[in-house]
């Protein structure tokens, strides 16, 4: 086995940058075969010319055809797997045991990717956005608002993850354990449970304008919606739920 080198850590900014900015195209090439493999190879690229040989070297080639097989992973958690595979390959890591450590992270970031961004960070954003509404936005500072502050959010998870990956390469399953992931969807539901209580009442009070003529359809609305959710259950995904609403207040906002 190659001697670990240091080199992962020593890569120069112009090529942490393209990385990152790569992720952003990370599901640009899904397909069902490799799913989101070949984004992963596509992100780490611009590190592996700095394998021996270069772009010519057979390493080099034989990295990129490793790391662009099979990969599922949430989107904006891949690049933890981008670092800690660049930083694997560039240390000479034995090819067989980067393929198992491929394997076994492929679940851990999806199932913490879904609880933390699907079910936790895009349910919050769209709340907030509603409470813009509420509190007398246009439908471009509603949807301005929303965009700003969930974009944000995924750009800095992902530059997070990134560098987390470099710095710590095979040994990063103790990151997955950091409190942002652990802790990070039971605190941002609390806070979308207190956003909610201000912004669900100022929007129903928007809708219904100084005249409550709408006030006993809304509270109709409101019944029928609880008895759906009472129904569906833990069908009910909270990210669906929480779009859904946006988009009925953005409608209302630009209606009328």
């Amino acid at each position: 086995m190659t001697a670990p080198t240091s080199r992962a850590v020593d890569l120069p900014v112009r090529v942490k940058l393209a990385m990152h900015f790569r992720l952003l195209a990370l599901q640009g090439s899904w397909n069902y075969e490799t799913l989101n493999g070949t984004g992963i190879g596509f992100a780490m690229e611009p590190a592996l010319r700095y394998l021996p040989g270069g772009i010519d070297g057979p390493a080099y080639r034989a990295a990129l055809a490793r790391e662009s097989r099979y990969f599922n992973a949430h989107p904006y958690l891949a690049g933890i797997g981008v670092g800690a595979l660049v930083r694997a390959e560039l240390d000479g890591v034995d090819p067989a045991r980067i393929e198992r450590f491929r394997t076994a992270l492929a679940g851990p970031l999806g199932s913490v990717g879904d609880r933390l961004v699907w079910a936790s960070w895009l349910p919050f954003c769209s709340l907030v956005a509603i409470g813009v509404y509420g509190a007398g936005g246009s439908p471009m500072g509603v949807v301005g608002t929303f965009l700003l502050l969930y974009n944000a959010g995924h750009i800095l998870l992902r530059a997070w993850g990134l560098r987390i990956g470099l710095s710590r390469g095979l040994n990063v399953a103790s990151a997955l354990g950091s409190p942002v992931l652990r802790q990070g969807p039971q605190y941002i539901g609390y806070a979308a449970a207190l956003v909610a209580g201000v912004a669900l009442p100022l929007a129903l009070q928007r809708v219904a304008g100084p005249g409550r003529g709408l006030a006993g359809g809304i509270i109709g609305a409101a019944l029928i919606g609880i008895l759906l959710l009472a129904r569906l259950r833990e069908h009910a995904e909270g990210w669906r739920i929480a779009l859904g609403v946006l988009a009925i207040f953005v409608l209302y906002s630009v209606l009328t």
